[in-house]
């Protein structure tokens, strides 16, 4: 586990230890705290092993796209935005 400091414009600082130099992440926040997961940068080929799809990049990326607008309006009506 690592302390990381976070500056006033909201940087995020990583200590060298860590090595985490050209990786890519995902930062989460639950509360008062961040969940950080790792990136890889070839993801389709790391989840082949574990992901099984019959789509091709295109056919996901347009059911994300479709699940993201879903979920932007749901969140939008939960606030009486819409």
């Amino acid at each position: 586990m690592a302390v990381v400091t976070i500056d006033e414009r909201g940087r995020m600082t990583i200590p060298k230890e860590l090595d985490v130099r050209e990786t890519r992440a995902a930062v989460i926040p639950a509360g008062s705290f961040f969940i950080v997961v790792p990136i890889s940068h070839e993801p389709v080929r790391v989840s082949g092993s574990w992901l099984e799809t019959k789509l091709d990049r295109k056919g996901l990326k347009v059911l994300a796209e479709k699940a993201a607008r879903k979920d932007a309006v749901e969140r939008a009506r939960r606030r009486r935005q819409l």
